[in-house]
């Protein structure tokens, strides 16, 4: 009996990683906003990969469609290839916000960026308009929903304070930064 009390029935809201977690729930201006120039090139070639492919097969060997037939299914092979290029993207700066893959950079920028939103009192992940309420219910439905993505887009366009950090880091930054800049003015003059 006591074996099964012990057994976990929910599993935890945090993945084990082997970087830093950032965000288990980022916004999707933070997902563009801290992507790497390596994620918009890599999703710029996945994106030219299926029109190429595409391309060098009607080449190869010619489909006939007839007159005017070649160009939509130009158009629709574009179409998946953005739509794959996108994908790749989103999930290549998602999984740093997770923790998933090397975040050095990520991290040093989310710090950066929260220390100034609580020098400047601001709340850490913006303000909202929907009820609090709502903002758990979104949050519990796009916690990391960019694993499922391939399967159900899923993206976090809601602003609320369930990221699954503590953010107690940021406001003790904060007070660091600001106690050595109040002794560099005091001993200044």
């Amino acid at each position: 009996m006591a074996s099964d009390q012990k057994s976990v029935l929910v599993p935890p809201k945090r993945a084990k990683t082997d970087y830093p977690l950032i965000d288990s729930d980022p916004h999707l201006r933070r997902v563009f906003g801290y992507a790497r120039p390596s994620d918009y090139a890599v999703g710029g070639a996945m994106a030219t990969l299926s029109p190429i492919t595409f391309w060098a097969m009607e080449r190869v060997s010619p489909s006939h469609v007839g007159k005017g037939g070649f160009a939509p299914l130009m158009r629709l092979a574009t179409a998946i290839g953005l739509i794959g290029g996108l994908h790749v993207f989103y999930q290549r700066s998602c999984r740093r916000f997770y923790g998933f893959t090397e975040n050095s950079r990520e991290v040093e920028m989310d710090m950066r960026e929260m220390v100034d939103k609580v020098k400047a009192g601001q709340p850490l992940y913006g303000t909202s308009t929907v009820s609090p309420y709502l903002q758990g219910v979104a949050a519990r439905n796009s916690r990391y929903s960019e694993l499922f993505i391939h399967v159900l887009p899923w993206f976090n366009l809601v602003n609320h304070d369930q990221h699954g950090v503590d953010t107690a880091k940021y406001y003790q930054q904060a007070e660091r930064e600001l106690e050595a800049e109040r002794l560099g003015t005091a001993s200044s003059t």
